[in-house]
């Protein structure tokens, strides 16, 4: 059985913590979020960098949601290939009905999973390409992009070193002036996707 992982980076935490010494896991690679900026641009990437697991592995895991271009994206991979379930990482990781019911709590809400916060501010400029604007620091922008923003909630995923990336997620919260809340959840979600990997693996 050879499974392969092409995932967003902001996923790489978890993904690491639930197939480091997987010895069905044969190749990995990690695409930068910011390929999230231009969906059918991040559809082209992803596509052509599958191209690589060809003839090395039976089944390529995608660690991506729908993210806005990825809809049956698998049907478009001569490989047989799995996909996470929802219209984006966080609903992967939550389910749509906690996604829904935590957005009513606050309609605001900057959704930090472990590696948004180990992106933080810095990953919003380099997402938006606010350091190619000329004659305005990057940061100017952050009043009137999160004008509509009440809340960051760090999603504690439960893979270790919760205090770090809370605190990462806290400044995060700070530098927007932003309450900060926490919520504990699981990787089910992901983990089932993997199981379905390797189900499809030994067909």
């Amino acid at each position: 059985m050879r499974i392969g992982i092409l995932a967003c980076d902001i996923l790489k935490p978890e993904l690491e913590y639930l197939t480091t010494g997987d010895e069905d896991i044969v190749m990995k690679k990690y695409l930068e979020f910011a390929l999230h900026e231009d969906p059918p641009h991040m559809k082209e990437v992803i596509l052509e960098e599958a191209k690589e697991f060809e003839g090395k592995v039976d089944v390529l895991f995608l660690g991506y949601a729908v993210c806005n271009s990825l809809e049956r994206i698998t049907e478009e991979i001569p490989i047989p290939s799995v996909m996470l379930k929802g219209c984006d990482c966080i609903e992967a990781i939550l389910g749509p009905d906690e996604y829904k019911a935590e957005k009513k709590v606050c309609t605001g809400t900057w959704f930090n999973t472990p590696g948004w916060a180990l992106e933080g501010t810095q990953g919003l400029i380099k997402e938006m390409h606010l350091d190619m604007l000329e004659d305005f620091e990057p940061e100017f922008f952050f009043d009137i992009i999160f004008d509509s923003y009440q809340r960051v909630l760090f999603l504690d995923t439960g893979i270790g070193d919760e205090d770090s990336y809370r605190k990462l997620s806290e400044n995060f919260a700070n530098e927007l002036n932003l309450k900060h809340d926490c919520k504990k959840c699981d990787i089910d979600r992901i983990k089932k996707a993997l199981t379905e990997a390797k189900e499809l693996a030994s067909v």
